[in-house]
């Protein structure tokens, strides 16, 4: 038999978060392949909203690490993040001549994915 470990992978996930896929996207692919103190860094100073969610959720994922995997945080490697579309809130705004114009409020589901750094 062959003994070989697998690596072990740290994921964490937000459900149903207020910013719209396609913005969270952006973030989330400069950040893709990152060690963890490089997006820290890239995160805390980016202008755009879903920046703060994603960081929040890396570190959620730097915590898993730590205290379930016995893991050192710095260590590790963004290896898999994804932004899936959740539910839309659909809400309306009244317009001229009495009709009435619908806003979508869209939601995100966001899975991030650690693996600690190879030598």
């Amino acid at each position: 038999m062959n003994s070989v470990a697998a690596p072990v992978v740290v994921r964490a996930s937000s459900r149903y978060v207020r910013v719209a896929p396609r913005k969270a996207r952006l973030i989330a692919d400069q950040v893709r392949g990152l060690h963890i103190e490089q997006a820290r860094a890239l995160l805390e100073f980016s202008p755009r909203g879903a920046a703060q969610d994603i960081r929040k959720l890396i570190e959620s994922a730097a915590a898993n690490a730590e205290n379930n995997h016995d893991l050192v945080a710095d260590e590790m490697r963004i290896t898999e993040i994804t932004v899936d579309e959740g539910p839309t809130l659909r809400r309306f705004r009244p317009r001229a001549q009495g009709r009435a114009s619908r806003i979508n409020k869209r939601t995100s589901h966001i899975a991030v994915a650690l693996s600690p750094e190879e030598e």
